[in-house]
């Protein structure tokens, strides 16, 4: 994790793959700017049933050097698209439990609009594109690949 900028500079860009814990405080305190108002965190989290069936815990595994490039590129392109001040993305590989996080967006705007926007754009896109890969494991033993999918207008988050 980057720390926080310093008055006067551009902050750190931030577009990483980590296998612990993503630090939430520090990566949201590391985007904050001094001119801007809004800050808008999205967190996935593993959740504990998927299609009824009982998940115990998701793994997550990617193309690490294109998932980077991916990352890196949503984070330019939602920063000029929405002309936001900062977007930072964060991604969790490897054995994710229930309840915790496997995936941070931070987009900080001068204004709300923006930056939900720009945070919601950045994860339907990150979903649609980025080479990274989740597995869940279900109580019965049983595992299963699923694909990600970005939220349309004509869907709605389960």
């Amino acid at each position: 994790m980057v720390a926080p900028s310093r008055p006067g500079r551009e902050p750190a860009r931030v577009a990483e793959l980590v296998r612990g814990t993503i630090d939430t405080t520090l990566l949201t305190a590391s985007a904050l700017r001094p001119e801007c108002g809004a800050a808008v965190l999205f967190l996935g989290t593993t959740r504990d049933h998927h299609e009824g069936k009982q998940v115990e815990r998701l793994f997550y595994e990617a193309y690490e050097l294109m998932a980077i490039a991916a990352l890196e590129a949503l984070e330019v392109q939602a920063t000029r698209r929405f002309e936001v001040a900062s977007c930072a993305i964060v991604h969790r590989l490897g054995e994710v439990p229930i309840r915790e996080v496997s995936v941070a967006v931070v987009v900080v705007a001068r204004h709300r609009a923006a930056a939900f926007d720009a945070c919601r754009w950045t994860m339907d896109e990150l979903k649609r594109a980025a080479p990274i890969w989740k597995k869940e494991r279900f109580a019965s033993g049983d595992e299963a690949w699923v694909e990600g999918h970005a939220l349309g207008p004509d869907r709605s988050a389960s």
